[in-house]
């Protein structure tokens, strides 16, 4: 057997052996997994294709608009604070929560599918793409202008060769967010679907149907990846060169970012009202920002309303904290260990990706099922979302290492541990910071499709309750909640990011 599939052959025999010590009880090997599949292989084939087709028009239109979004700050650089912050409130809408919405907008049919999975991947494609766009050296740049080209040829010349590291990253983590997307979708009234079969068999309790869909949705989702992998390795220009940025310009201040808040705060209130009215849609479901003010601070039942929320936050940010921390250490810490050892990627490197290739909707009540409704099974789920986004990001990020930098470490006998120190890391930090914002959103998506399904606390929990009561007004407070946390918790990482970078990548702050 070579090496190369050394490692998938020992993790299955392991998930075998492990299956066989529980008795089949709360995990399925990979023998029942195949004798299910192949006594249902008609049901498992329509409900993969239809899941695979929604999540396809939704990784297609979600990495467009990640890509011409990406492209306006490029061309108009003052542009970059509101078309990131628009983004990312988009991007935090819970899709627990807009699900239920867009199937009563929607009716029945394949559009609420389609288009939570767009909403799933544009922000995980956008992310690595912007910064993508800036990692550049400052020499390019000089020397387009020394043609009297303007921001249009930096662009297609020197902005899209660059990026095309980061877009391939993007791609690869978009892939099995989209089939993730699709699923919930699935789960609001769809007729067929993997997201169906989930919710069928997770009520029955039949565990080799369970482990049979995950298994199914993991191997589509790595096969996903893989393509995305085998076609940016041979489309990715030659090592990247050593940037020399120009010295960064003093930032905005503080009350230029407040004002910039303000403006964001502004257009998005203003499109919500519009988008509303355009459409003609019912306050019943569809609430107005007047409406959850209201709701929030003046009506009779404000105070117990606020009390709800807050003690629902509570309980999702105690919980949602340490599992985005132990999923972006742990998710660098592969990549770095592997970028040192590469003959344990065939080991590591599978699990990693199967890890997160299992979507979400299928892998939380299976966790539960093993480690209870505690908090230990969600920090559990939390770190796994935020950990394959990280771990990909940060090998593409090692593999940026400037080659005459590395070259010039060789000449003086540097060791890899001191290569991967100065130069490695180094390099990697911009997408590692990318990582950790575009898993702000999804460690938020973690906790609250866990409380939904699961542990029946917290966020996730109270707009489940809310959308199944009709609470339409509670429902809406708990996305803003949700967005408003997220918002919060991206802007503390950013500020972060920004002290670094201006030290380690001060091209990331470059116009």
């Amino acid at each position: 057997m070579t090496g190369r599939w050394a490692g998938p052959a020992l993790l299955l025999g392991l998930w075998q052996g492990a299956a066989l010590a529980t008795g089949g009880h709360l995990l399925a090997g990979p023998l029942e997994i195949a004798g299910w599949l192949g006594a249902n292989a008609g049901l498992a084939g329509r409900a993969t294709a239809a899941t695979l087709g929604n999540a396809a028009w939704g990784l297609a239109a979600g990495n467009l608009a990640a890509i011409l979004l990406a492209a306006v700050p490029a061309l108009w650089p003052r542009t970059l604070g509101l078309v990131a912050g628009l983004a990312l409130a988009v991007f935090c809408l819970p899709l627990v929560a807009t699900g239920p919405i867009l199937r009563v907008l929607m009716g029945p049919g394949n559009g609420p599918q389609i288009v939570l999975a767009a909403l799933a991947v544009y922000y995980t494609t956008l992310i690595p793409l912007l910064a993508g766009l800036r990692a550049a050296p400052a020499a390019w740049f000089d020397l387009v202008r020394s043609y009297g080209r303007g921001r249009w040829a930096e662009l297609v010349h020197v902005r899209l060769r660059a990026a095309l590291p980061y877009l391939v990253a993007g791609l690869q983590i978009s892939a099995p967010a989209a089939i993730l997307g699709a699923m919930v979708g699935e789960f609001t009234g769809a007729e067929r679907g993997l997201g169906v079969l989930t919710i069928r068999f997770t009520r029955d309790l039949d565990i080799p149907a369970l482990w049979a869909v995950a298994a199914v949705a993991a191997a589509s989702s790595y096969l996903a990846y893989a393509a995305v992998g085998w076609l940016g390795r041979r489309l990715l220009p030659d090592p990247p060169p050593v940037i020399l940025a120009p010295a960064r310009a003093r930032g905005p201040s503080a009350a230029q970012r407040l004002a910039q808040a303000a403006l964001l705060v502004a257009v998005l209130l203003a499109v919500w009202w519009a988008g509303m009215e355009a459409l003609g849609l019912n306050r019943f479901f569809a609430k107005r920002p007047p409406d959850v003010l209201v709701a929030v601070l003046w009506a009779p039942d404000a105070p117990a309303t606020r009390a709800t929320l807050l003690a629902a936050a509570w309980e999702s940010v105690a919980l949602v904290l340490p599992g985005y921390a132990a999923g972006l250490v742990l998710g660098a810490g592969l990549a770095v260990l592997l970028a040192l050892r590469p003959a344990l990627a065939a080991l590591a490197a599978p699990l990693a990706v199967a890890l997160r290739s299992v979507p979400i909707l299928t892998t939380a009540p299976l966790v539960v099922l093993l480690l209870g409704r505690g908090a230990l099974g969600t920090i559990v789920l939390v770190a796994l979302m935020v950990f394959f986004p990280t771990f990909v990001a940060c090998q593409h990020g090692l593999r940026q290492a400037p080659g005459p930098i590395l070259d010039l470490f060789r000449s003086y006998a540097a060791g890899p541990l001191r290569q991967m120190w100065h130069v490695r890391i180094p390099a990697m930090l911009p997408a590692l910071f990318a990582s950790a914002r575009m898993s702000v959103p999804a460690a938020v998506l973690a906790i609250t499709v866990i409380e939904w399904l699961a542990t029946g606390r917290g966020l996730g929990h109270l707009m489940a309750l809310s959308a199944s009561v009709s609470g339409y007004g509670m429902l809406w407070l708990t996305v803003v909640t949700v967005t408003l946390l997220s918002g919060l918790f991206h802007a503390l990482v950013a500020a972060v990011e920004r002290r670094v970078l201006a030290r380690f990548a001060p091209e990331q702050g470059a116009a």
